[in-house]
């Protein structure tokens, strides 16, 4: 695939990834507006709560795909060019996810927050966060799952920082590259994070740890023939 169609399909999948934040906000919107307040159901918080963890998963685990996938075909090599995109989508939908935890499900008084920026009293935005600190970080303290989570949000912030083509020719390939095989980690952590927030005997995690599981053993399989390939001429000379 050339460069031009590359770029032609990146105007497609950029929207297409961003349209689950439109309908989200939309439906946000139409709730908060009292339009229409079951727009995100009977509790909108746990609703939000959901999609943006579930649309963090599925583009950290596409991202991931993306290596595996190419590698079938010299045909596919262009997918590459897509794994940076849909990888900073991971981490955009990511803190979203993290934002309904500390500016609705803690107790943050969202709407006195946006009738401060109305009157032009934007000190309130980080009053109204101090005001809820307190509860934030002892739910924090006694829940694994938000902590594992939080680790999570860290190392794809990490990796979104890094991103950047500059940063690579700064920190060389090789050491760019062992960063950011962290998001294997970040996988693993957000699916215990998932496992340890849904009640017992909820097995919905399943899908997205199978897909894991999958990628990983695929990433171990393509180590090892790569690493019997290029021990396999060492052999030939000690003979």
């Amino acid at each position: 695939m050339n460069n031009r169609s590359i770029a032609l399909l990146k105007w497609i999948v950029f929207p297409l990834s961003l349209f689950p934040f439109v309908l989200v906000a939309w439906h946000f919107w139409l709730a908060a507006s009292g339009t229409q307040p079951d727009a995100l159901g009977a509790d909108p918080v746990n609703t939000l709560t959901h999609i943006t963890g579930d649309w963090t998963m599925w583009f950290l685990l596409i991202s991931l795909a993306i290596t595996p996938v190419r590698r079938l075909s010299p045909r596919l090599a262009w997918l590459i060019r897509f794994r940076r995109m849909l990888g900073l989508f991971a981490f955009f939908y990511g803190t979203l996810h993290l934002g309904t935890y500390l500016f609705l499900f803690s107790g943050y008084d969202v709407n006195g927050a946006w009738e401060g920026v109305k009157s032009g009293h934007l000190s309130v935005l980080w009053t109204n966060f101090v005001a809820v600190w307190p509860t934030i970080r002892e739910d924090a303290m006694k829940r694994k799952f938000v902590q594992v989570g939080l680790l999570c949000w860290f190392i794809l912030l990490l990796l979104a920082l890094t991103s950047p083509q500059w940063v690579l020719r700064r920190m060389g390939g090789k050491p760019w590259q062992r960063l950011h095989r962290w998001v294997y980690v970040a996988g693993a952590l957000a699916v215990i994070h998932y496992w340890w927030l849904v009640k017992k005997g909820v097995l919905t995690p399943w899908r997205d740890t199978a897909v894991l599981i999958a990628l990983l053993l695929g990433r171990l399989a393509w180590m090892l023939w790569k690493r019997s390939k290029t021990a396999a001429p060492r052999a030939v000379q000690t003979v």
